[in-house]
């Protein structure tokens, strides 16, 4: 069984589509990785498998195995001094350049299995939940601290298909739980809400709610503007009595990482959860684009909002 070594099995679920669960996921899997855990992540979003896009492996393609797949590497763990498993990173820098410690962290999608990225998936519910089934059952994770499930919107074949499995193939304490991702407008919120009751009906635990999209990190200033309002996911999680993870305003710079690869840099006195944001140097062309996408993250604003809600969540798993 694929999922034997994995020690917990984390959903990142929304009722409504756009609000940033691919985004969410993709800087889960960062952060627990730099926390130093193994980490691997599933994209079950069929008709819009956008994982690949995030973590710059599009062009990457999955190797066969006997009976399933081996996922596609994002970078290898690293120590202190270099390297865990010696040799280049995935984007063929030397492990000496680095020196920040983290674990291991690879991919798998039907991105990978398209002949061309923009190819449309048209299926039908049956072959949905078989491929859902599949990913579960033969795709070769190997030790992993953490398996993150990025999932598509609603609660459809692929959401029944996928807890089904789960509930049969993982022990009660390897199923962690869910992240629930929404916005703060209203109309997203009513649309979540059932996202939280389908996990109820399905045994599912929330271990939290994502407010995505709150606020905008101004790329000029020193300022972040509440575009979308704020707040109504935290009332929505108080209203079910489950955790609030906290608010993530939308960052042009994490965009621009994401979209070119480019080391995020603020204007001076830009300040996010107490830490200020600086280029720590990084001011030419080559400086900002040199490295893994996992160092270049480090000097993100939203990275030390996810470090606050990892530790929390790993903490509550824990318990």
């Amino acid at each position: 069984m694929s999922l034997q070594d994995v020690k917990h099995v984390l959903l990142v679920l929304s009722g409504k589509g756009g609000v940033g669960k691919s985004s969410v996921t993709t800087q889960l899997a960062l952060t627990l990785s730099l926390q130093g855990f193994s980490v691997g992540v599933l994209d079950v979003d069929l008709t819009g498998p956008s994982i690949p896009r995030f973590f710059g492996i599009e062009t990457a393609k999955v190797r066969q195995a006997p009976g399933g797949w081996i996922p596609v590497p994002v970078h290898e763990a690293q120590g202190a001094g270099g390297d865990l498993h010696g040799g280049e990173g995935s984007n063929g820098h030397s492990a000496n350049e680095h020196s920040r410690p983290y674990g291991s962290l690879h991919c798998m999608s039907l991105g990978f299995l398209l002949a061309n990225r923009g190819d449309a998936v048209v299926w039908r519910g049956p072959k949905k939940t078989a491929m859902v089934r599949q990913f579960l059952t033969d795709v070769y994770w190997g030790s992993l601290d953490y398996l993150l499930i990025d999932t598509p919107p609603g609660t459809s074949d692929e959401h029944i298909s996928l807890v089904e499995t789960l509930l049969k193939q993982a022990t009660p304490s390897q199923l962690a739980g869910a992240v629930v991702v929404t916005t703060p407008q209203a109309i997203s919120i009513s649309d979540v809400k059932k996202e939280i009751n389908f996990c109820r009906k399905t045994g599912v635990k929330v271990l939290g709610v994502v407010e995505n999209m709150a606020g905008f990190v101004c790329p000029n200033c020193s300022e972040c503007t509440n575009v979308f309002s704020k707040g109504g996911g935290q009332v929505m999680a108080a209203e079910f009595g489950v955790p609030f993870l906290g608010s993530v305003p939308i960052d042009p710079m994490f965009i621009r990482l994401i979209e070119e690869g480019k080391r995020p840099v603020y204007p001076q006195g830009t300040v996010i959860d107490g830490k200020a944001m600086d280029t720590n140097g990084h001011t030419d062309d080559a400086a900002l684009t040199d490295g893994r996408l996992i160092d270049k993250y480090t000097s993100c604003s939203l990275h030390p909002l996810f470090d606050g809600m990892v530790r929390q969540l790993v903490q509550d798993m824990g318990t």
